[in-house]
This record gives structure tokens, C-alpha cells and sequence, in this order.
């Protein structure tokens, strides 16, 4: 398979030209005050599980529109001073799945949570949360979801849904709200940007070959969905495009990048087809922390370094945090 997207060094000269909106910072700032204010029930109920060295807890929490919305949560049971906190989240069409994935967060002295994902949850992994929010026509997927007004778009629920996950866990007597991080794969890294671009309190950020970042050349640049998806909105929508770039503007991993103020380890696939490596660097290069740093796996597609980059975000937090 030849390289999708440029490579070094042509790709070290690409920074993206997506615009920030001006409104941008007002647009999640009133987004988040909203969902805060309608507040809800948060419920921590013990899972039932074999597992002997880990508690877990089948949580329920208020996100956007006071909507609820699943997660574990993953304690070592074996603690004496407070954990610093993970926040996980989930890749395009997975949900939060089984209490007994993913323990080695938990087991490596954090608590973990790993957020369920409203209205997916069928495509690899299993979900629980449904979305409640219809929008108008769309292409069969989320991407189109409400994608002619920003307000109505399917990832503004998601990114505050991520939000209120922290709110809901950062408070909690067991758990270091100066050591929050958030990670996660594709959907899940472009989910960590947002959430580390609007909430201050997140102190570190690892996102794996994030997904949407740069939709401008992603959408054109991608040889797989789900960025393909939009394209063919377009092309059943042909006068609707300047519409559609103007509203994910305000979605754009690359706006939420040049806000953050996180420790970032990001991870590049140069040969990913689905995340264009291009789009990655430059929501890396966009990003506003002072310390940040790129682990790149020259020859691996979309499902970039799996367990290598879990050890290296494994022995990059605990430096921080531990």
C-alpha cells in the first residue's frame, strides 16, 4: 500500500488554514454553562464482575441537555491517598463495552473511566446510551447529524457529554483533581482535544490518531469513512457546502488544540488512511501547550501503535502523575 497523505518532509511544511471562529471561545463557553445549569442525577452503582483487585462502577451522569449517559469507573481497590484521574473516551461507532476491558489504567494506580458514546455503541463495541436529539436528513452515521447548524450538530452533545464526564468524576473524595488526563483513539483523540481545549482542569492530553482535525482536508485527503460520509452529504447537497465547513469550524480538533494549555502526547499511522496523518500534525502543531510531544509509526494504517503507544502513554503519565 503507498502513503496516503504526504510524508517528511513535505508534511513538516503543512499547517493547516482552518480559521478559529471569533466566537468560538463565547460558542462552548455558553454550550457548557447550559448543560451545567440543567444539572441531573449522577449514579454509582457497583458492577457485578469477577474481578478482585479492581472496583467497578456503573455510572450514570447529566451530559448535554441533562441527557444521561453511561461509563465505568475503575478504582484499584487497594488505595490510601487520593488517584489521579483518567478519562477515556471512545472511538467512532464503539461504546464504553465491558466492565473488564481496559484495566490497566486501573491496575497502574488511576482511576479510570472510560465514557460511553450517545447514540453509537453498534459498530465494534458495545453501548447504552442512547441520543435523544433527532436533527435533520443525514447521511446514514453521525457525521451528518445536525450538520447544517452548529447548534444542532451531533458533536456538540458529544464534546460537552465529554465535559460533564470530568465534572462529574473531578469532585469525587478519591480522586486528585489537579492530576485530570484524558485520552483516547480516533473519535475518542478528537474528543480528548475538544475536552482539553475547553476545560482548563484537564492538565494532560493523549490523543491517538485523532479524528476530526483539519475537515477541510480530511474530508478531501480520506480514502475511508467516516469522513467520507460528509462527502457524501455534499454530493447529494451540492449547494450546502459553505454551510456545512462554517459549522464544523466550531468542531475542529485544530481550534480546540490552539486553546489547550495541557501536557499533549499525541500519535501519528503515516500510512492511515482513515486520519489522514496530515490533518494530525497539524492539530499538533496547532496545539498551544508548552510541552507536547509526537510518537509516529511510519508503516502502521488506522490502527496506529495499539499496544505500543498504550505503553508509552503508560510511562509518560506516570512520570506526571505518579
Amino acid at each position: 500500500m503507498p502513503f496516503p497523505d504526504l510524508v517528511h518532509p513535505a508534511i513538516d511544511a503543512y499547517e493547516s488554514a482552518v480559521q478559529t471562529p471569533a466566537d468560538f471561545v463565547q460558542f462552548w463557553a455558553s454550550t457548557i454553562a447550559e448543560a451545567r445549569a440543567l444539572g441531573g442525577e449522577v449514579s454509582m452503582v457497583p458492577a457485578q464482575t469477577t474481578l478482585k483487585l479492581v472496583e467497578v462502577f456503573d455510572v450514570t451522569f447529566p451530559g448535554f441537555g441533562g441527557h444521561p449517559i453511561k461509563g465505568w469507573l475503575m478504582l484499584p481497590r487497594e488505595r490510601s491517598r487520593k488517584l489521579p484521574l483518567v478519562v477515556q473516551y471512545v472511538g467512532y461507532g464503539g461504546g464504553r463495552g465491558f466492565a473488564h476491558e481496559g484495566l490497566h489504567w486501573a491496575v497502574s494506580g488511576f482511576a479510570y473511566f472510560r465514557m460511553d458514546t450517545r447514540g453509537q455503541g453498534s459498530g465494534w463495541s458495545t453501548g447504552a446510551t442512547p441520543d435523544p436529539v433527532g436533527s435533520t436528513g443525514q447521511i446514514p452515521g453521525v457525521m451528518t447529524k445536525g450538520i447544517l447548524d452548529r447548534n444542532d450538530y451531533y458533536y456538540r452533545r458529544l464534546f460537552t457529554d465529554g465535559v460533564r464526564a470530568v465534572d462529574t468524576l473531578i469532585d469525587l473524595d478519591f480522586v486528585d483533581a489537579e492530576r485530570v488526563a484524558v485520552c483516547g483513539g480516533s473519535q475518542g483523540g478528537g474528543i480528548s482535544l475538544a475536552v482539553a481545549g475547553i476545560d482548563d482542569r484537564v492538565k494532560a492530553v493523549m490523543p491517538d490518531v485523532p479524528f476530526l482535525c483539519d475537515f477541510p482536508r480530511a474530508i478531501r485527503v480520506a480514502g475511508r469513512d467516516p469522513y467520507l460520509e460528509i462527502v457524501r452529504f455534499l454530493a447529494q447537497h451540492r449547494e450546502k457546502a459553505q454551510t456545512v465547513f462554517e459549522t464544523l469550524r466550531y468542531f475542529d480538533g485544530v481550534c480546540f488544540a490552539r486553546r489547550s494549555k495541557a501536557a499533549a502526547l499525541f500519535s501519528v499511522a503515516m500510512m492511515d488512511d482513515v486520519c489522514p496523518p496530515s490533518t494530525v500534525y497539524a492539530a499538533f502543531k496547532a496545539f498551544a501547550g508548552t510541552e507536547k510531544t509526537i510518537v509516529e509509526y511510519e508503516f502502521n494504517n488506522h490502527e496506529g501503535g495499539g499496544p505500543f503507544q498504550d505503553r508509552q502513554q503508560m510511562e509518560w503519565l506516570s512520570r506526571r502523575f505518579l
